[in-house]
């Protein structure tokens, strides 16, 4: 049987403790299903009450305790428990004894559902204490084992119900299915079902493209670009700013400008292999650098996401790209770089100085990078000195701590690391950016640090999906290393 996700119909709640009757007599177009909520759910994702389609869910007494004891400090859990107070608060209010027993209706305009069904279910809390003997064999008496009290406790009650327990703690869903609870992970957050079938930004023509979208197409030049117009069924799967590409060595390589139908505009790629059109001293190694070249040099394009393993010279593009716009053609006042603070091993601590001073431990991958761009600057070591001195004065370390409620105009911005942001935070910080500011966000999806993030909910898996189809940004995946024999070796057999 298919796993049934929260996004598919998740929460089928209970009409009270007190008045079980009153779900009995409510309708149930398809499986009736009575869904708990764990707190992490509601610290992890606020609005998740209103994601739950047509069903009902339940909050145990103990939820809204640990939801108080949390709901102080600064960060992004507590205010997200804060928030979820609030739309209790307002769900509640004006509300009689009688109709919370007897479930609140949740609101059925909620737009945060993403095309998703809108919420119709009813919100029930715990209202008394429910008879439940847990097993002689779970030890203690913290909050977990009193929530899986109350789904046992309702299961009983429920017999004609599929009761869940809805929670991001992996432990708490053993201990439930050890005791004969029925528990789930919370997916409604998930941008995808699976991280393998995220976009590309590029996709290989068939073998008989020509023969079958050759017949009307036209093609002229505008300056030093070519432009073609083609008419076929392929172009119903193409995106805007997705990059097509024949196998063979000299085949055409091309990004899709426009969709009209099925007519697509589609505009030879600039080739960032040769010396002639280098970036900043730097060329492309393989076809997948040559497309982030392209996306990284266009003025028309405002949002980048690159995607791509260690070694994959993300950093190294995004960095030459950027001082070319920025020293050369002047199109930017200055490079901003950004990355979350989460170290790989233990935490080194406080750290003294400026807001750049404390960010400069985590930059290293910048410093990397500088070496190899300006290692081939003339006049020697005190030319490279000088180099290097302007490149500080023109490119600033900014922490994301900062960010809020500032707006950059005409910079080009680098997130680093960005796997390990949150969608709420991803947008937070792209909406940073004013006009003539162009956004490159880099990381590997596989290399996630943050808790309760994972490939498929993180907020750069976000930004790809949801930026997807916008003419104004591009997206491409790198898969193959350019550091060394020894790192390629160390990917494939480590």
């Amino acid at each position: 049987m298919k796993r049934r996700s929260i996004s598919d119909g998740a929460g089928a709640g209970r009409s009270s403790d007190t008045h079980p009757e009153n779900l009995k007599n409510r309708p149930t177009p398809r499986e009736r299903r009575i869904f708990v909520l764990d707190t992490n759910v509601l610290m992890h994702d606020p609005t998740s009450i209103f994601r739950f389609e047509e069903h009902d869910i339940y909050l145990p007494m103990i939820v809204l305790e640990e939801l108080d004891a949390n709901k102080k400090g600064l960060s992004e859990a507590s205010r997200n428990v804060r928030q979820v107070s609030r739309f209790l608060d307002e769900l509640m209010r004006d509300a009689k004894k009688e109709q919370i027993d007897a479930g609140l209706p949740l609101p059925s305009g909620y737009s945060g559902n993403h095309g998703k069904k809108a919420s119709s279910g009813r919100l029930y809390f715990q209202t008394r204490q429910l008879s439940s003997a847990l097993p002689e064999y779970l030890p203690g008496h913290g909050s977990d084992n009193a929530i899986l009290a109350q789904v046992l406790a309702l299961q009983a009650l429920h017999t004609d119900a599929r009761v869940t327990l809805v929670s991001k703690d992996i432990n708490l869903r053993i201990k439930a299915a050890v005791v004969g609870v029925h528990a789930e992970d919370y997916y409604s957050d998930k941008t995808i079902e699976d991280a393998d079938v995220l976009y590309t930004g590029h996709a290989p023509l068939p073998a008989d493209f020509w023969e079958q979208h050759g017949r009307d197409m036209r093609s002229w030049k505008e300056a030093d670009r070519t432009w073609y117009t083609l008419t076929g069924p392929a172009i119903h799967e193409w995106q805007p700013n997705e990059f097509v590409y024949q196998e063979a060595d000299r085949g055409i390589e091309a990004i899709v400008r426009k969709i009209d139908g099925d007519t697509a505009t589609v505009e030879l790629t600039r080739d960032f292999r040769n010396e002639r059109h280098s970036v900043w001293g730097i060329t492309a190694r393989n076809r997948e650098q040559n497309f982030a070249l392209n996306l990284l040099m266009d003025p028309g394009i405002d949002f980048v996401s690159i995607l791509g393993p260690a070694g994959t010279g993300k950093t190294l593009l995004t960095l030459a790209a950027g001082l070319m716009q920025t020293l050369e053609s002047n199109r930017f006042v200055e490079i901003i770089m950004t990355r979350v603070t989460i170290p790989l091993g233990e935490d080194i601590g406080f750290l003294p100085g400026t807001e750049e001073e404390k960010m400069e431990p985590w930059m290293g991958a910048l410093m990397d990078n500088l070496e190899v761009l300006t290692q081939s600057q003339e006049g020697g070591n005190w030319g490279r000195a000088a180099t290097n001195d302007l490149l500080r004065n023109r490119i600033k370390i900014r922490s994301l701590n900062f960010m809020r409620g500032r707006t950059f105009l005409n910079r080009f911005i680098i997130l680093d690391e960005a796997q390990n942001l949150t969608p709420k935070q991803m947008k937070a910080l792209v909406t940073r950016a004013g006009p003539g500011t162009k956004l490159v966000c880099l990381g590997n999806i596989a290399q996630i640090d943050t808790p309760y993030l994972t490939e498929t909910t993180s907020g750069l898996t976000f930004v790809v999906n949801r930026f997807r189809g916008w003419q104004h940004s591009g997206h491409i995946t790198l898969v193959r290393g350019e550091r060394s024999r020894l790192a390629d070796h160390a990917s494939e057999i480590l």
